[in-house]
Protein backbone atom coordinates (compact mmCIF):
# COMPACT_ATOMS: atom_id res chain seq x y z
CA UNK A 1 0.00 0.00 0.00
CA UNK A 2 3.20 2.80 1.04
CA UNK A 3 4.34 1.70 -2.46
CA UNK A 4 1.24 1.98 -4.00
CA UNK A 5 0.55 5.89 -2.16
CA UNK A 6 3.72 6.81 -2.86
CA UNK A 7 3.87 5.75 -7.34
CA UNK A 8 0.15 7.53 -6.89
CA UNK A 9 2.06 10.42 -5.84
CA UNK A 10 4.55 11.11 -8.17
CA UNK A 11 2.05 10.44 -10.94
CA UNK A 12 0.22 13.71 -9.68
CA UNK A 13 3.65 15.68 -9.81
CA UNK A 14 4.59 14.52 -12.71
CA UNK A 15 0.95 15.32 -14.11
CA UNK A 16 1.33 18.92 -12.57
CA UNK A 17 5.17 19.63 -14.39
CA UNK A 18 3.50 18.54 -17.72
CA UNK A 19 1.93 21.76 -18.60
CA UNK A 20 5.41 23.61 -17.43
CA UNK A 21 7.25 21.61 -19.56
CA UNK A 22 5.00 22.19 -22.36
CA UNK A 23 4.67 25.82 -22.09
CA UNK A 24 9.40 25.73 -21.99
CA UNK A 25 8.98 23.91 -24.87
CA UNK A 26 6.74 26.15 -26.91
CA UNK A 27 8.74 29.54 -25.85
CA UNK A 28 11.89 27.60 -27.07
CA UNK A 29 10.06 26.61 -30.26
CA UNK A 30 9.16 30.36 -30.70
CA UNK A 31 12.53 31.82 -29.74
CA UNK A 32 14.26 29.37 -32.24
CA UNK A 33 12.06 30.17 -35.10
CA UNK A 34 12.13 34.25 -33.99
CA UNK A 35 16.02 33.69 -34.93
CA UNK A 36 15.91 31.89 -37.52
CA UNK A 37 13.89 34.72 -39.16
CA UNK A 38 16.32 36.87 -38.23
CA UNK A 39 19.68 35.61 -39.05
CA UNK A 40 21.32 36.56 -42.28
CA UNK A 41 21.44 34.39 -45.17
CA UNK A 42 24.55 32.21 -45.31
CA UNK A 43 26.03 34.82 -48.09
CA UNK A 44 25.74 37.53 -45.55
CA UNK A 45 27.35 35.57 -42.78
CA UNK A 46 29.91 34.84 -44.85
CA UNK A 47 30.41 38.19 -45.85
CA UNK A 48 30.03 39.41 -41.99
CA UNK A 49 32.81 36.93 -41.16
CA UNK A 50 35.14 38.17 -43.76
CA UNK A 51 34.42 41.96 -42.66
CA UNK A 52 34.99 41.44 -39.44
CA UNK A 53 37.75 38.87 -39.62
CA UNK A 54 40.12 40.46 -42.17
CA UNK A 55 39.43 44.44 -42.74
CA UNK A 56 36.44 44.82 -40.41
CA UNK A 57 35.05 47.64 -39.91
CA UNK A 58 35.04 49.24 -36.38
CA UNK A 59 31.96 51.47 -34.98
CA UNK A 60 34.52 54.36 -33.52
CA UNK A 61 33.72 55.94 -30.21
CA UNK A 62 35.58 58.65 -28.95
CA UNK A 63 36.75 58.29 -25.25
CA UNK A 64 38.79 61.45 -23.40
CA UNK A 65 38.84 59.31 -20.17
CA UNK A 66 39.59 55.34 -21.26
CA UNK A 67 41.98 53.62 -23.77
CA UNK A 68 40.31 50.09 -22.69
CA UNK A 69 39.81 46.83 -24.58
CA UNK A 70 38.07 46.42 -27.49
CA UNK A 71 34.39 45.76 -26.51
CA UNK A 72 31.42 44.75 -28.19
CA UNK A 73 28.18 47.29 -28.41
CA UNK A 74 24.44 45.80 -28.67
CA UNK A 75 25.38 44.21 -31.51
CA UNK A 76 28.59 42.63 -30.91
CA UNK A 77 30.19 44.48 -33.72
CA UNK A 78 33.85 45.16 -31.95
CA UNK A 79 34.21 49.00 -30.62
CA UNK A 80 37.56 50.92 -30.03
CA UNK A 81 38.03 53.31 -27.25
CA UNK A 82 39.76 55.92 -29.04
CA UNK A 83 40.87 59.31 -27.08
CA UNK A 84 39.65 62.01 -29.03
CA UNK A 85 43.02 64.09 -28.48
CA UNK A 86 44.47 61.18 -30.56
CA UNK A 87 46.59 60.48 -27.42
CA UNK A 88 49.11 62.55 -25.36
CA UNK A 89 52.43 62.29 -27.82
CA UNK A 90 54.55 65.13 -26.56
CA UNK A 91 55.71 66.46 -29.95
CA UNK A 92 54.52 69.05 -32.51
CA UNK A 93 52.33 66.72 -35.12
CA UNK A 94 52.73 70.07 -37.48
CA UNK A 95 56.04 69.88 -38.15
CA UNK A 96 59.05 68.45 -39.25
CA UNK A 97 62.26 68.04 -36.94
CA UNK A 98 65.30 70.17 -37.83
CA UNK A 99 63.46 70.97 -41.16
CA UNK A 100 64.82 74.44 -40.50
CA UNK A 101 68.40 73.51 -41.45
CA UNK A 102 67.57 72.51 -45.10
CA UNK A 103 66.62 74.42 -48.23
CA UNK A 104 65.51 73.79 -51.99
CA UNK A 105 68.92 74.98 -54.20
CA UNK A 106 68.55 74.64 -57.63
CA UNK A 107 70.58 77.74 -59.06
CA UNK A 108 72.79 76.39 -62.18
CA UNK A 109 76.13 76.73 -61.96
CA UNK A 110 78.70 79.03 -63.67
CA UNK A 111 79.86 75.91 -65.27
CA UNK A 112 76.40 75.56 -66.93
CA UNK A 113 76.30 77.00 -70.22
CA UNK A 114 72.98 79.76 -71.53
CA UNK A 115 70.87 77.90 -73.69
CA UNK A 116 72.12 80.86 -76.40
CA UNK A 117 75.50 79.29 -76.49
CA UNK A 118 74.13 75.88 -77.20
CA UNK A 119 71.30 75.85 -78.83
CA UNK A 120 71.35 74.56 -82.46
CA UNK A 121 68.77 76.87 -85.07
CA UNK A 122 67.47 73.57 -87.06
CA UNK A 123 66.50 71.44 -84.15
CA UNK A 124 63.17 71.45 -82.79
CA UNK A 125 61.69 68.80 -80.55
CA UNK A 126 58.12 68.37 -79.43
CA UNK A 127 56.54 66.85 -76.73
CA UNK A 128 52.98 65.00 -75.91
CA UNK A 129 52.72 64.27 -72.46
CA UNK A 130 50.27 61.74 -71.27
CA UNK A 131 47.86 60.84 -68.35
CA UNK A 132 46.57 63.18 -65.49
CA UNK A 133 47.63 66.34 -64.65
CA UNK A 134 50.54 65.34 -62.34
CA UNK A 135 51.70 62.80 -64.65
CA UNK A 136 51.60 65.48 -67.55
CA UNK A 137 53.52 67.87 -64.91
CA UNK A 138 56.47 64.99 -64.91
CA UNK A 139 56.51 65.00 -68.32
CA UNK A 140 56.96 68.53 -68.79
CA UNK A 141 59.83 68.68 -66.38
CA UNK A 142 61.51 65.85 -68.19
CA UNK A 143 60.82 67.32 -71.84
CA UNK A 144 62.61 70.73 -70.98
CA UNK A 145 65.66 68.30 -70.13
CA UNK A 146 65.15 66.65 -72.79
CA UNK A 147 65.63 69.40 -75.06
CA UNK A 148 68.62 70.76 -73.10
CA UNK A 149 70.44 67.13 -73.58
CA UNK A 150 69.31 67.60 -77.46
CA UNK A 151 70.49 71.64 -77.59
CA UNK A 152 67.17 71.66 -79.11
CA UNK A 153 64.99 74.74 -78.87
CA UNK A 154 61.44 72.91 -77.09
CA UNK A 155 57.92 73.98 -78.78
CA UNK A 156 55.56 74.30 -76.04
CA UNK A 157 54.59 70.25 -74.74
CA UNK A 158 50.95 69.55 -75.72
CA UNK A 159 48.97 68.36 -73.27
CA UNK A 160 46.89 65.10 -73.03
CA UNK A 161 43.03 65.73 -74.54
CA UNK A 162 41.82 62.28 -75.48
CA UNK A 163 42.56 60.05 -72.25
CA UNK A 164 40.56 58.37 -69.95
CA UNK A 165 40.25 62.10 -68.40
CA UNK A 166 38.56 63.76 -70.97
CA UNK A 167 40.06 67.16 -70.47
CA UNK A 168 40.12 69.52 -73.59
CA UNK A 169 42.70 72.23 -71.70
CA UNK A 170 45.91 72.92 -73.56
CA UNK A 171 49.56 74.70 -71.62
CA UNK A 172 48.26 77.85 -71.32
CA UNK A 173 45.06 77.24 -70.21
CA UNK A 174 46.37 75.19 -66.85
CA UNK A 175 50.03 76.86 -66.95
CA UNK A 176 51.33 80.61 -66.92
CA UNK A 177 52.82 80.25 -70.66
CA UNK A 178 54.70 83.66 -70.59
CA UNK A 179 55.97 82.95 -67.44
CA UNK A 180 57.36 79.34 -68.12
CA UNK A 181 59.29 81.09 -71.35
CA UNK A 182 60.69 83.43 -69.59
CA UNK A 183 61.82 81.44 -66.72
CA UNK A 184 63.72 79.22 -68.44
CA UNK A 185 65.21 81.40 -71.44
CA UNK A 186 68.82 81.15 -69.59
CA UNK A 187 68.32 77.04 -69.75
CA UNK A 188 66.44 76.08 -73.07
CA UNK A 189 65.22 78.42 -75.51
CA UNK A 190 61.00 77.60 -75.74
CA UNK A 191 58.65 78.73 -78.40
CA UNK A 192 54.83 78.62 -78.67
CA UNK A 193 54.57 76.47 -81.91
CA UNK A 194 56.81 75.75 -84.90
CA UNK A 195 58.24 77.94 -87.35
CA UNK A 196 57.28 78.06 -91.18
CA UNK A 197 59.20 76.55 -93.87
CA UNK A 198 58.27 79.27 -96.35
CA UNK A 199 54.81 78.82 -96.64
CA UNK A 200 54.20 75.80 -94.72
CA UNK A 201 54.29 75.61 -91.31
CA UNK A 202 57.38 72.68 -90.47
CA UNK A 203 56.35 69.20 -89.95
CA UNK A 204 57.52 67.13 -86.73
CA UNK A 205 58.60 63.43 -87.65
CA UNK A 206 56.56 61.21 -84.63
CA UNK A 207 58.09 58.76 -82.57
CA UNK A 208 58.97 57.12 -79.17
CA UNK A 209 61.34 57.20 -76.91
CA UNK A 210 62.03 53.96 -74.29
CA UNK A 211 60.88 54.69 -70.81
CA UNK A 212 63.62 56.09 -68.57
CA UNK A 213 65.92 56.69 -71.96
CA UNK A 214 69.57 57.85 -70.57
CA UNK A 215 71.52 60.90 -71.91
CA UNK A 216 73.38 58.60 -73.90
CA UNK A 217 70.03 56.90 -75.31
CA UNK A 218 69.17 60.60 -76.73
CA UNK A 219 72.18 60.86 -77.76
CA UNK A 220 71.76 57.90 -79.81
CA UNK A 221 68.43 57.65 -80.72
CA UNK A 222 66.59 60.90 -81.41
CA UNK A 223 69.61 63.32 -81.89
CA UNK A 224 70.35 61.71 -85.61
CA UNK A 225 66.76 61.81 -86.31
CA UNK A 226 66.65 65.29 -85.03
CA UNK A 227 69.49 66.18 -87.28
CA UNK A 228 67.87 64.33 -90.49
CA UNK A 229 64.05 66.20 -89.69
CA UNK A 230 64.89 69.24 -87.69
CA UNK A 231 61.77 68.50 -86.00
CA UNK A 232 60.68 65.69 -83.71
CA UNK A 233 57.84 64.66 -81.69
CA UNK A 234 58.08 62.32 -78.70
CA UNK A 235 54.88 61.00 -78.02
CA UNK A 236 53.04 59.50 -74.81
CA UNK A 237 55.77 61.40 -72.84
CA UNK A 238 55.83 59.93 -69.52
CA UNK A 239 58.28 59.02 -67.76
CA UNK A 240 61.13 59.46 -70.27
CA UNK A 241 63.69 59.98 -68.63
CA UNK A 242 66.06 58.06 -66.97
CA UNK A 243 66.30 58.94 -62.73
CA UNK A 244 69.45 59.47 -62.15
CA UNK A 245 71.37 62.17 -64.28
CA UNK A 246 74.02 64.66 -64.01
CA UNK A 247 73.45 67.41 -61.26
CA UNK A 248 73.32 69.97 -63.87
CA UNK A 249 70.30 68.18 -65.70
CA UNK A 250 68.76 67.30 -61.87
CA UNK A 251 68.78 71.01 -60.80
CA UNK A 252 67.40 71.93 -64.13
CA UNK A 253 64.35 69.55 -63.56
CA UNK A 254 64.06 71.54 -59.94
CA UNK A 255 63.56 75.18 -61.63
CA UNK A 256 61.25 73.72 -64.07
CA UNK A 257 59.16 71.44 -61.26
CA UNK A 258 59.23 74.05 -58.59
CA UNK A 259 59.76 77.31 -60.14
CA UNK A 260 58.90 77.59 -63.74
CA UNK A 261 55.29 75.83 -63.84
CA UNK A 262 52.66 78.46 -62.29
CA UNK A 263 49.62 77.85 -62.52
CA UNK A 264 47.31 80.48 -64.48
CA UNK A 265 46.15 83.38 -62.67
CA UNK A 266 42.24 81.90 -62.25
CA UNK A 267 43.37 78.58 -61.03
CA UNK A 268 45.90 80.37 -58.74
CA UNK A 269 42.93 82.62 -57.59
CA UNK A 270 40.89 79.98 -56.92
CA UNK A 271 43.02 78.23 -55.34
CA UNK A 272 43.96 80.77 -52.72
CA UNK A 273 40.79 81.14 -51.94
CA UNK A 274 40.30 77.52 -50.87
CA UNK A 275 43.54 77.62 -48.41
CA UNK A 276 41.78 80.88 -47.24
CA UNK A 277 38.82 79.26 -46.35
CA UNK A 278 40.51 76.16 -44.65
CA UNK A 279 42.91 78.41 -42.88
CA UNK A 280 39.75 80.58 -41.18
CA UNK A 281 38.18 77.59 -39.84
CA UNK A 282 41.55 76.05 -38.04
CA UNK A 283 45.27 77.52 -37.90
CA UNK A 284 46.21 74.05 -38.99
CA UNK A 285 44.88 71.30 -41.16
CA UNK A 286 45.43 68.14 -43.24
CA UNK A 287 44.71 67.26 -46.96
CA UNK A 288 44.07 63.93 -47.46
CA UNK A 289 44.78 62.85 -51.19
CA UNK A 290 42.18 59.95 -51.36
CA UNK A 291 42.26 57.53 -54.72
CA UNK A 292 40.08 55.39 -53.78
CA UNK A 293 37.85 55.37 -57.58
CA UNK A 294 36.10 51.97 -58.52
CA UNK A 295 38.23 51.46 -61.47
CA UNK A 296 41.04 52.30 -59.30
CA UNK A 297 40.37 49.35 -56.53
CA UNK A 298 39.49 47.17 -59.73
CA UNK A 299 42.82 47.85 -60.97
CA UNK A 300 44.53 47.05 -57.62
CA UNK A 301 42.90 43.51 -57.86
CA UNK A 302 42.50 43.75 -53.30
CA UNK A 303 39.93 42.87 -51.42
CA UNK A 304 38.33 45.88 -49.11
CA UNK A 305 35.64 43.70 -47.05
CA UNK A 306 32.69 44.24 -49.18
CA UNK A 307 31.90 40.79 -49.59
CA UNK A 308 30.10 39.17 -52.97
CA UNK A 309 28.71 42.60 -53.48
CA UNK A 310 31.79 43.77 -54.02
CA UNK A 311 33.82 41.26 -55.30
CA UNK A 312 31.17 41.02 -58.50
CA UNK A 313 31.35 45.00 -58.77
CA UNK A 314 34.84 45.64 -58.55
CA UNK A 315 35.27 42.40 -60.77
CA UNK A 316 32.84 43.54 -63.68
CA UNK A 317 34.97 46.02 -63.60
CA UNK A 318 38.14 44.35 -63.89
CA UNK A 319 37.10 42.20 -66.75
CA UNK A 320 37.13 44.97 -69.53
CA UNK A 321 41.07 44.18 -69.36
CA UNK A 322 41.84 41.47 -70.66
CA UNK A 323 45.68 42.03 -69.97
CA UNK A 324 45.05 42.22 -66.05
CA UNK A 325 45.37 39.15 -64.97
CA UNK A 326 43.82 37.62 -61.81
CA UNK A 327 45.01 38.40 -58.81
CA UNK A 328 45.85 37.35 -54.98
CA UNK A 329 44.06 39.64 -53.30
CA UNK A 330 46.14 38.17 -49.61
CA UNK A 331 49.36 38.69 -51.35
CA UNK A 332 48.53 41.88 -52.72
CA UNK A 333 47.58 43.29 -49.14
CA UNK A 334 50.91 41.34 -47.34
CA UNK A 335 53.07 43.24 -50.52
CA UNK A 336 51.84 46.76 -49.40
CA UNK A 337 49.91 47.40 -52.67
CA UNK A 338 46.52 48.05 -51.68
CA UNK A 339 45.65 51.31 -50.98
CA UNK A 340 43.96 52.24 -47.72
CA UNK A 341 40.49 52.25 -46.90
CA UNK A 342 39.45 55.69 -45.55
CA UNK A 343 38.75 54.16 -42.38
CA UNK A 344 42.46 52.96 -42.22
CA UNK A 345 43.52 56.36 -42.87
CA UNK A 346 41.44 57.83 -40.54
CA UNK A 347 42.94 55.20 -37.85
CA UNK A 348 46.71 55.78 -38.81
CA UNK A 349 46.37 59.51 -38.37
CA UNK A 350 44.50 59.17 -34.68
CA UNK A 351 47.32 56.50 -34.08
CA UNK A 352 49.43 59.48 -34.62
CA UNK A 353 48.36 62.39 -32.81
CA UNK A 354 45.63 64.19 -34.58
CA UNK A 355 42.74 64.75 -32.51
CA UNK A 356 39.25 64.77 -33.61
CA UNK A 357 39.01 68.46 -33.51
CA UNK A 358 41.71 68.76 -36.57
CA UNK A 359 40.11 70.04 -39.60
CA UNK A 360 40.87 67.65 -42.80
CA UNK A 361 40.92 68.49 -46.51
CA UNK A 362 40.06 65.64 -49.14
CA UNK A 363 41.55 65.70 -52.82
CA UNK A 364 39.27 62.71 -54.36
CA UNK A 365 37.17 61.39 -57.02
CA UNK A 366 34.41 59.10 -56.90
CA UNK A 367 34.61 57.23 -53.95
CA UNK A 368 33.72 53.78 -53.84
CA UNK A 369 30.63 53.17 -51.75
CA UNK A 370 30.23 57.09 -51.38
CA UNK A 371 28.95 58.12 -48.16
CA UNK A 372 29.04 54.80 -46.74
CA UNK A 373 32.22 54.52 -47.40
CA UNK A 374 33.47 57.86 -46.09
CA UNK A 375 31.06 57.82 -42.94
CA UNK A 376 34.24 56.42 -40.83
CA UNK A 377 36.63 58.47 -41.80
CA UNK A 378 34.13 61.28 -41.07
CA UNK A 379 33.42 60.04 -37.62
CA UNK A 380 36.85 60.13 -36.91
CA UNK A 381 37.07 64.09 -38.21
CA UNK A 382 33.94 65.47 -38.33
CA UNK A 383 35.60 68.66 -39.73
CA UNK A 384 35.80 67.42 -42.87
CA UNK A 385 35.99 69.40 -46.15
CA UNK A 386 36.27 68.94 -50.33
CA UNK A 387 36.87 71.91 -52.55
CA UNK A 388 32.24 71.34 -53.40
CA UNK A 389 31.97 71.93 -49.53
CA UNK A 390 34.02 75.31 -49.24
CA UNK A 391 32.98 76.71 -52.52
CA UNK A 392 29.84 77.73 -54.65
CA UNK A 393 28.74 75.61 -57.22
CA UNK A 394 29.60 79.39 -59.31
CA UNK A 395 32.90 79.73 -58.01
CA UNK A 396 33.82 76.25 -59.34
CA UNK A 397 31.82 76.59 -62.61
CA UNK A 398 34.94 77.93 -64.75
CA UNK A 399 36.63 74.75 -63.53
CA UNK A 400 33.98 72.26 -62.77
CA UNK A 401 34.31 70.66 -66.58
CA UNK A 402 37.50 69.93 -66.65
CA UNK A 403 38.95 67.46 -64.51
CA UNK A 404 43.00 69.34 -64.59
CA UNK A 405 41.48 72.35 -63.76
CA UNK A 406 39.48 70.92 -60.81
CA UNK A 407 42.98 68.35 -59.92
CA UNK A 408 45.33 71.95 -60.20
CA UNK A 409 42.76 73.25 -57.19
CA UNK A 410 43.34 70.22 -55.69
CA UNK A 411 46.93 70.42 -55.75
CA UNK A 412 46.92 73.83 -54.85
CA UNK A 413 45.02 73.19 -51.30
CA UNK A 414 47.50 70.37 -50.75
CA UNK A 415 50.47 71.59 -51.41
CA UNK A 416 49.79 74.71 -48.82
CA UNK A 417 48.45 71.76 -45.99
CA UNK A 418 50.40 71.77 -42.98
CA UNK A 419 50.18 68.00 -43.17
CA UNK A 420 49.60 66.37 -46.66
CA UNK A 421 48.58 62.65 -46.55
CA UNK A 422 48.43 60.13 -49.17
CA UNK A 423 45.96 56.85 -48.87
CA UNK A 424 48.53 55.67 -51.87
CA UNK A 425 51.77 56.48 -53.90
CA UNK A 426 50.37 58.05 -57.04
CA UNK A 427 51.94 60.38 -59.34
CA UNK A 428 49.95 63.32 -57.29
CA UNK A 429 51.54 61.87 -54.01
CA UNK A 430 55.28 61.91 -55.50
CA UNK A 431 55.43 65.24 -56.80
CA UNK A 432 54.07 66.81 -53.49
CA UNK A 433 56.27 64.91 -51.95
CA UNK A 434 58.70 66.41 -53.41
CA UNK A 435 57.55 69.88 -53.72
CA UNK A 436 57.05 69.59 -49.80
CA UNK A 437 60.57 68.79 -49.13
CA UNK A 438 62.42 70.83 -51.47
CA UNK A 439 60.23 74.00 -50.19
CA UNK A 440 60.65 73.51 -45.95
CA UNK A 441 59.77 69.42 -45.49
CA UNK A 442 56.35 70.34 -44.23
CA UNK A 443 55.49 67.07 -42.97
CA UNK A 444 53.79 64.31 -45.85
CA UNK A 445 52.14 61.02 -44.33
CA UNK A 446 52.51 57.91 -46.71
CA UNK A 447 51.08 54.71 -45.36
CA UNK A 448 53.85 51.91 -44.63
CA UNK A 449 51.36 49.78 -46.30
CA UNK A 450 52.98 46.11 -46.04
CA UNK A 451 53.92 46.84 -42.25
CA UNK A 452 51.01 48.49 -40.94
CA UNK A 453 48.30 46.38 -42.49
CA UNK A 454 49.32 43.47 -40.26
CA UNK A 455 47.75 45.88 -37.22
CA UNK A 456 44.38 46.53 -39.29
CA UNK A 457 44.35 43.17 -39.46
CA UNK A 458 44.52 42.11 -36.60
CA UNK A 459 43.05 45.08 -34.55
CA UNK A 460 40.36 43.11 -32.70
CA UNK A 461 42.92 41.87 -30.71
CA UNK A 462 43.92 44.38 -29.38
CA UNK A 463 43.78 47.63 -26.97
CA UNK A 464 43.43 50.89 -29.00
CA UNK A 465 47.31 51.85 -27.18
CA UNK A 466 48.87 49.12 -28.69
CA UNK A 467 47.41 49.51 -32.00
CA UNK A 468 48.52 53.11 -31.83
CA UNK A 469 51.76 52.50 -30.94
CA UNK A 470 52.63 49.81 -33.28
CA UNK A 471 51.52 52.14 -36.20
CA UNK A 472 53.23 55.27 -34.61
CA UNK A 473 56.64 52.32 -34.91
CA UNK A 474 55.78 51.40 -38.22
CA UNK A 475 55.11 54.94 -39.55
CA UNK A 476 58.94 56.31 -38.43
CA UNK A 477 61.09 57.20 -41.78
CA UNK A 478 57.06 57.91 -43.58
CA UNK A 479 56.65 61.24 -42.30
CA UNK A 480 58.37 63.66 -44.76
CA UNK A 481 61.22 64.48 -42.44
CA UNK A 482 64.65 65.14 -43.46
CA UNK A 483 67.16 62.45 -44.77
CA UNK A 484 64.34 59.88 -44.75
CA UNK A 485 64.75 58.65 -48.07
CA UNK A 486 68.49 57.67 -48.70
CA UNK A 487 69.96 60.38 -51.93
CA UNK A 488 69.66 58.54 -55.12
CA UNK A 489 66.71 55.97 -53.62
CA UNK A 490 62.88 56.65 -54.94
CA UNK A 491 62.06 58.47 -57.65
CA UNK A 492 63.92 62.06 -58.27
CA UNK A 493 60.51 63.51 -58.50
CA UNK A 494 59.58 62.16 -55.09
CA UNK A 495 63.31 62.88 -53.83
CA UNK A 496 65.00 66.13 -55.19
CA UNK A 497 67.66 65.26 -53.23
CA UNK A 498 70.22 66.85 -55.70
CA UNK A 499 68.51 70.28 -54.58
CA UNK A 500 68.03 70.25 -51.42
CA UNK A 501 71.32 71.64 -49.51
CA UNK A 502 72.02 72.04 -45.25
CA UNK A 503 72.90 74.40 -43.39
CA UNK A 504 76.98 74.41 -42.84
CA UNK A 505 76.09 75.63 -39.47
CA UNK A 506 73.33 72.46 -39.20
CA UNK A 507 73.26 70.87 -35.70
CA UNK A 508 74.35 67.31 -36.25
CA UNK A 509 72.08 65.12 -33.60
CA UNK A 510 72.22 61.40 -33.12
CA UNK A 511 68.50 61.39 -34.00
CA UNK A 512 68.18 63.74 -36.82
CA UNK A 513 66.62 60.43 -38.57
CA UNK A 514 62.88 59.79 -38.99
CA UNK A 515 60.60 61.05 -36.25
CA UNK A 516 60.16 58.84 -33.13
CA UNK A 517 56.61 59.17 -32.20
CA UNK A 518 57.33 60.55 -28.81
CA UNK A 519 57.37 57.80 -25.75
CA UNK A 520 54.73 55.78 -26.50
CA UNK A 521 53.74 54.10 -23.21
CA UNK A 522 53.78 50.52 -24.50
CA UNK A 523 56.95 49.38 -25.24
CA UNK A 524 57.17 48.11 -28.93
CA UNK A 525 58.61 44.29 -27.73
CA UNK A 526 54.71 44.59 -26.34
CA UNK A 527 53.47 45.50 -29.91
CA UNK A 528 54.21 42.04 -30.98
CA UNK A 529 53.23 40.26 -28.33
CA UNK A 530 49.74 41.49 -28.87
CA UNK A 531 49.42 40.79 -32.26
CA UNK A 532 48.26 37.73 -31.97
CA UNK A 533 46.96 35.89 -35.16
CA UNK A 534 49.55 38.14 -36.91
CA UNK A 535 51.28 35.84 -39.46
CA UNK A 536 54.50 36.72 -40.86
CA UNK A 537 55.38 37.59 -44.03
CA UNK A 538 57.87 35.41 -45.74
CA UNK A 539 57.67 35.95 -49.20
CA UNK A 540 60.77 37.42 -50.68
CA UNK A 541 59.57 40.43 -52.81
CA UNK A 542 61.29 43.23 -53.18
CA UNK A 543 59.54 45.87 -51.35
CA UNK A 544 60.42 49.63 -51.53
CA UNK A 545 58.33 50.50 -48.61
CA UNK A 546 59.73 48.54 -45.91
CA UNK A 547 62.41 49.73 -43.27
CA UNK A 548 66.12 48.04 -42.88
CA UNK A 549 66.35 47.24 -39.09
CA UNK A 550 69.90 48.86 -39.23
CA UNK A 551 69.11 51.73 -41.80
CA UNK A 552 66.66 54.68 -41.05
CA UNK A 553 66.17 55.10 -44.74
CA UNK A 554 63.63 54.27 -47.20
CA UNK A 555 61.71 54.92 -50.46
CA UNK A 556 59.19 53.78 -52.93
CA UNK A 557 57.63 53.51 -55.46
CA UNK A 558 54.37 53.81 -57.23
CA UNK A 559 52.62 50.62 -57.30
CA UNK A 560 52.39 50.82 -61.04
CA UNK A 561 55.67 52.62 -62.22
CA UNK A 562 57.16 49.28 -62.74
CA UNK A 563 54.36 47.82 -65.25
CA UNK A 564 54.37 47.04 -68.41
CA UNK A 565 50.54 48.50 -69.42
CA UNK A 566 49.38 46.77 -72.87
CA UNK A 567 46.05 48.79 -72.43
CA UNK A 568 46.09 52.61 -72.41
CA UNK A 569 42.93 53.60 -71.10
CA UNK A 570 44.61 51.14 -67.94
CA UNK A 571 47.25 53.18 -67.62
CA UNK A 572 45.81 56.35 -68.02
CA UNK A 573 43.30 55.05 -65.29
CA UNK A 574 46.03 54.70 -62.31
CA UNK A 575 47.84 57.88 -63.29
CA UNK A 576 46.90 61.54 -61.86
Amino acid sequence: MAFQRRRHHHYQRCGRMIPLISAVAAALLFLFALLSFLAPTPIDTDHMHHHRQQYASFNVQADDDAIGNPVDDAIGNPVFRIPSDGGKLGRDVWSSRNSEHFHGCSNASSKFPKAREITHPNRYLLIATSGGLNQQRTGITDAVVAARILNATLVVPKLDQRSYWKDSSNFSEIFDVDWFISHLSKDVQIIKQLPSKGKKPLSAYSMRVPRKCSERCYINRILPVLQKKRAVQLNKFDYRLANRLDTEYQKLRCRVNYHALKFTNPILTMGEKLVHRMRMKSKHYIALHLRYEPDMLAFSGCDYGGGEKEQKELGAIRRRWKTLHKSNPDRQRRQGKCPLTPEEVGLMLRALGYGSEVHIYVASGEVYGGEETLAPLKALFPNFHTKETIATKEELGPFSSFSSRMAALDFIVCDESDVFVTNNNGNMAKILAGRRRYFGHKPTIRPNAKKIYRLFLSRSNMTWEVFASGIRTFQKGFVGEPKEVRPGRGGFHENPHTCICEDSGAKVDKNSGPRKFGKDSIPQKNVANEEVDVEDDDDDDNDMNEIPEKDMFNETTSDYETLNFEDPELEEIVSD
